[in-house]
């Protein structure tokens, strides 16, 4: 077979190198939750949380990603329009959210668009579960409301329920636009959501109209 060593072809290959190079450093996602704070990692997922969700709570754009081994937030300024199930792969440096594991994500050309896939289902979780283990994941509770919705506007509202197992807040955030006016207090409800911290407690965090009811 006749090869063809043009330097047009060369650059091509050579660009090809550099685009896929950071894959030969790709980490699962727990092993980035792991890393020291401002290290750079490179990793792959789905997306679980659409870009600028939590907007109104967080104030950045930022989104969620899981893979088999662990889930994490991305913090970043940048407008994305990521969606869930869209797969990425990302290079970011190790940060924090508010106490929570957190990537941060600065450099448009540093994250590279995979594909689709289903988004993956969410983890059925005992409100008295809620903590450490099951930060960054995409996670379901179900629970009696303790008290009416308490508003913590402009961010959004709380949500205090439990199944019996302890008490779990679930944060609403106003950009989410989920009307949260029609819980009432002693109603069951079902909450999908980011598994999250926020300084000195866990809660779940819904990203969308359909993830409370």
């Amino acid at each position: 077979m006749k090869r063809i060593a043009s330097l047009a072809v060369l650059f091509l290959l050579l660009s090809s190198a550099c685009r896929t190079a950071p894959a030969s450093a790709l980490q699962s996602i727990a092993a980035a939750r792991s890393a020291s704070q401002g290290e750079r990692v490179t990793v792959s997922g789905i997306v679980t949380v659409p870009s600028s969700a939590f907007l109104s709570s967080l104030e950045d754009h930022g989104f969620a990603l899981q893979d088999a081994s662990g889930g994490i937030y991305v913090s970043t300024t940048l407008e994305l329009d990521l969606e869930p199930g869209e797969i990425v792969e990302i290079t970011a440096r190790r940060g924090d959210s508010h106490g929570a594991a957190s990537l941060v994500l600065d450099d448009p050309r540093s994250i590279s668009r995979r594909g689709r896939t289903p988004p993956p289902l969410p983890r059925d979780v005992p409100t008295g579960r809620i903590g450490e283990e099951t930060e960054g994941w995409l996670v379901r509770v179900t629970g009696r409301l303790l008290r009416p919705p308490v508003s913590d506007l402009p961010y959004g509202w709380r949500l205090f329920l439990d199944d019996g197992s302890g008490e779990i807040q679930a944060f609403v955030a106003a950009s989410t636009a989920i009307d949260v006016s029609a819980f009432a207090e002693g109603a069951t409800l079902v909450v999908t959501g980011l598994s999250s911290q926020y300084d000195d407690h866990y809660e779940v965090a819904p990203r969308m109209a359909g993830d409370v009811r």
